[in-house]
């Protein structure tokens, strides 16, 4: 199976996340990424690229929540 296709998709989405302008789509763009990148390193056998890009994931999903919750009044 040729995975280029993946890999070009993964990179494509990291470019456009610099056009990002708010903090949200930046975090939504970033995990949509991670997980293409899983995606390509799971199809490769890659660990590094498998283990980069969960500890990306996990980051993203982790500001993201952090980043909604409210501050008490």
């Amino acid at each position: 199976m040729n995975a280029d296709w993946i890999g070009w998709v993964a990179t494509a989405v990291f470019v456009g996340s610099y056009l990002c302008t708010r903090a949200d789509a930046l975090r939504k763009v970033q995990m949509a990424g991670a997980l293409l990148w899983i995606g390509y390193g799971v199809v490769m056998q890659a660990a590094p690229v498998i283990t980069a890009n969960v500890l990306v994931l996990g980051a993203a999903a982790w500001a993201s929540r952090r980043g909604n919750k409210t501050e008490p009044a």
